[in-house]
This record gives C-alpha cells, structure tokens and sequence, in this order.
C-alpha cells in the first residue's frame, strides 16, 4: 500500500452513496484504531459513538447545519469526551497497567499519584480542553486509518454539540460531543472526488533546520 498515494486519493468527502455500507470487518478496523489511538498518558478519557440508526441520524441532521452526510454516510462517527477526568480514571488506568504488564505497584505508585496531582490542578474546563486536543488525534488517525481502506470520510466541527448531547443522552454517559466523522463511500455524483489536491509546496510547507 502506498500511503501517500492514499492520502491524495482521501479528501472530505460531500456526497456519500446511501447504498453502500461498510462491512462488520471495516468497522471494526475504525473501532480497532480509535482504541489504539495515541492519547497524552495513554488515559484514553474519549468515546467514540457509532450511529447506523437512520431515524436517529435524521433527529441529528438539523443540528449539523442539514449537511447530508450525517445522514448519507454508511455511518456516524461521533467523538466523544469525558465531561470530567476523575481520580477513578487514573486509578484504573494504572490497574490496567498492572494487569497486562504485571507492573510492580512500587514502579507504578509514584507515576499514579503525580497523574493525579497534574489532574487535581486543572479546573475542570482545562481537564476538558486538555480531552479535546486528544480528540483531534484520534479524528486524525481515522482519517488516515481510513484512507488506507479506501473508505470515504468527511471530518465535521459544524454541529451543534448541545442538541447531539440531549438527542443522544450524553449527559447520562458522562460525556460532551466534540467531532464527526460520516464514514462510507462517497457517491460517483460527488465532483469534488475528481478535484485536483490543492496543497502549498512542500518548501514553503516544511521547515528543515
């Protein structure tokens, strides 16, 4: 696979063909690389929701600006942020270290505790921006994930993140919307699949020192 010629064929994609579904097997691709997506201590404080529900899609649709996607796409991605990093997190992030490395609690109890200390800290509004910067890592990573599956994505910031909270019950799972990402194939009626990749050259682009 030649990645960068992936990456040419990726762009955001504005018409999806309704007929065509991922697989079980593309979507656990995503679902397998959102969950190893690189996050600042490995604390993985985001959920991705995935919506396949039309009529639930079409509830969403006016608070995304009626952009079709939403609805079109074989599915929607929604990447989703704790409304708080607890103590909790951190205390199971360093069980599960425990765990699967069979870490000694000695090497672990000094890393744990100053976790904890950076997150007592932050106000909570900073603890939630600090989970937002590890959102758009993971929309990263799926998009290029995705490119190399030859599946069409569109990354969305424009939707009403209050109105996806209440329609979907986020507020009960502890969590805040923060990104999309419709996922499919886009439609041979798309004319942006055809448009030239404009991009700056990569002298003006790159700085080697």
């Amino acid at each position: 696979m030649d990645i960068i010629k992936q990456l040419k064929w990726r762009y955001a994609t504005k018409k999806f063909d309704v007929n065509k579904k991922l697989s079980p097997e593309k979507l656990n691709t995503l679902k397998q690389a959102f969950n190893l997506t690189a996050t600042s201590f490995g604390l993985q404080t985001l959920k991705l929701i995935i919506v396949e529900t039309q009529s639930l899609r079409d509830a969403l649709l006016p608070h995304s600006y009626n952009q079709r996607q939403v609805v079109d796409a074989s599915h929607l991605l929604i990447i989703c942020i704790q409304d708080d990093v607890l103590e909790e997190d951190v205390v199971n992030y360093y069980k599960n270290i425990k765990d699967i490395r069979n870490t000694s609690e000695s090497i672990l109890k000094p890393y744990r505790q100053d976790l904890i200390n950076m997150m007592h800290k932050m106000s909570v509004q900073e603890r939630q921006q600090w989970s937002r910067h590890q959102a758009y890592i993971a929309l990263g990573n799926l998009m290029t994930v995705c490119a190399v599956e030859k599946i069409d994505s569109c990354p969305m910031e424009g939707f009403k993140a209050t109105e996806f909270d209440t329609i979907l019950d986020l507020d009960k799972k502890g969590l805040k919307s923060v990104l999309l990402l419709p996922v499919g194939y886009r439609s041979k009626e798309d004319m942006f699949s055809d448009f030239a990749k404009v991009r700056k050259p990569l002298n003006e682009a790159i700085i080697e020192l």
